[in-house]
């Protein structure tokens, strides 16, 4: 996806993580922390993606956890080879902006999606993402109304198939100007209208703070639409450590008191040179 192919380009020049290749006692391993399970792990193929996927995979499970998010088809084997999870399905999608708020783009979308949809379920994975697409001067009640028209028309064959279509939040105000998925109340609206444990929204938690904040309310009064969680640290999308605004560890800890069993995914852009650690350390910040 083009925003986060912009991202990378700040990743550029950093160096390959001193922690490979893999050796002695790990985290989630033998002499080392263990990870609770009360969070399902995951983290972004983007956040290292200089990285073949194959030492990626063995990173993650070096790290306690087997899940990788936005991975598409081209890497599903090597994923299945190390038997790790494809926790976010990518690769239908047109573009960030070209969405299923805008009709022009319904045909297209619909082949894309009934393509993958049946991909995603023959590999043994089961969330695929989606975005609204930007406003272009839709308003958003009209988006609302195109949106429900173009996932309806997926949604039987997703549930024949066991696939959740999930709508990412982003923020309009920083990263994506103009994007209609910019709020929770907009993306719950769309989820209720649609009414289908198939269709979930991807709750990106840097994206909302950026745009409505409120973060622990909205999850606590909206978590049975929420399918998946995505972070990073505001100010900066860097670690999610104590050098930014956001309480993790709270905002995992409501999660937890949710219910929820998804995914939540690491998806930062890593400043420090030891990559392997920024990791390591967010999941033990996640890990309540």
């Amino acid at each position: 996806m083009d925003s986060r192919r912009t991202m990378l380009k700040k990743l550029a020049g950093t160096a390959l993580m001193g922690a490979l290749p893999l050796g002695g006692k790990v985290f989630g391993q033998e002499g080392s922390a263990s990870l609770r399970g009360n969070i399902n792990h995951s983290v972004c193929r983007w956040v290292m993606n200089d990285l073949p996927i194959a030492d990626f995979c063995d990173l993650v499970k070096s790290l306690g956890f087997n899940a990788i998010d936005l991975v598409g088809p081209a890497d599903w084997p090597v994923l299945q080879e190390k038997g790790v999870d494809s926790s976010m399905c990518n690769g239908a999608e047109i573009n960030l902006v070209q969405g299923f708020n805008n009709t022009d783009y319904h045909s297209q979308l619909w082949k894309n999606y009934q393509e993958m949809i049946l991909l995603v379920s023959k590999a043994g994975f089961k969330n695929l993402i989606c975005f609204s697409g930007n406003r272009d001067g839709i308003a958003d009640e009209e988006g609302l109304e195109n949106s429900v028209k173009g996932l309806e028309k997926l949604l039987p064959l997703a549930e024949k198939h066991g696939v959740v279509l999930q709508m990412e939040l982003l923020n309009s105000k920083v990263d994506h100007p103009g994007y209609m998925a910019d709020n929770s109340p907009w993306g719950v609206e769309l989820a209720k209208r649609l009414d289908s444990d198939n269709f979930k929204l991807l709750y990106d938690i840097y994206h909302m703070q950026i745009n409505e904040g409120d973060v622990i309310r909205t999850i606590r009064d909206n978590h049975q639409y929420f399918g998946h969680y995505h972070t990073a640290g505001n100010p900066g999308r860097n670690e999610i450590n104590e050098t930014q605004e956001l309480n993790y560890r709270a905002i995992m800890k409501a999660i937890v008191e949710t219910g929820f069993e998804g995914y939540v995914a690491q998806e930062f852009i890593i400043t420090r040179e030891n990559r392997r650690e920024s990791l390591k350390e967010a999941i033990e910040i996640c890990d309540v």
